[in-house]
């Protein structure tokens, strides 16, 4: 029987880190924010957005959540360059042809821009003449960039990415650089 004691952690990912422990070049990575031996990431988070990344150190549940076989709505609050509208919205949840192929059907919604965001370092650039938009936008897949390169397709690329929940779990209460431990 293993005494380890299976662990969650929710971690708000900030801007600029990688998900990952080590890095040659010096840059940040989640060995500065967390200090717990023997948990990895489940799936990935590009250093440019931000938000919920899981870690674990149970193998199976690793492969529940990162697998995209598994199909887990994974959710992300997009700040777009520009007033999104009624037309990209419709192309996002009917799915968009990028390089790799056909992206399956999202959940898209404009939103107005969430009132518990955190201020970005550095902060998002500001064009006064080019407004920007807030989509919700809930995907089942996991291609490389993929909500980036959508929110491109439909003409309005991303300024700024927030992974806000993965299935049942989200960052609701977790300030950016902060993480919960759940015991399993």
């Amino acid at each position: 029987m293993s005494t380890k004691k299976e662990k969650l952690i929710l971690f708000n990912k900030p801007y600029n880190v990688l998900s990952q422990f080590t890095d040659d070049d010096g840059r940040k990575t989640l060995r500065d924010f967390i200090d717990i031996q023997g948990v990895y990431p489940a799936g990935r988070l590009d250093k440019d957005s931000e938000g919920l990344l899981l870690l674990t150190n149970n193998g199976k549940l690793q492969n529940l959540i990162a697998n995209p076989q598994n199909k887990k709505w994974k959710t992300y609050l997009v700040q777009v360059d520009g007033e999104i509208t009624e037309g990209a919205i419709s192309k996002l949840q009917s799915g968009l042809m990028l390089k790799d192929g056909l992206t399956k059907p999202a959940k898209a919604i404009k939103i107005a821009e969430p009132e518990f965001l955190w201020k970005r370092t550095p902060s998002v650039r500001y064009r006064a003449n080019i407004p920007t938009s807030w989509v919700k936008l809930s995907i089942r897949e996991g291609k490389n960039r993929q909500v980036r390169r959508m929110t491109a397709a439909s003409g309005f690329p991303t300024l700024r990415l927030i992974r806000y929940s993965i299935d049942k779990w989200s960052i609701d209460g977790i300030n950016s650089g902060e993480f919960l431990v759940f015991d399993l």
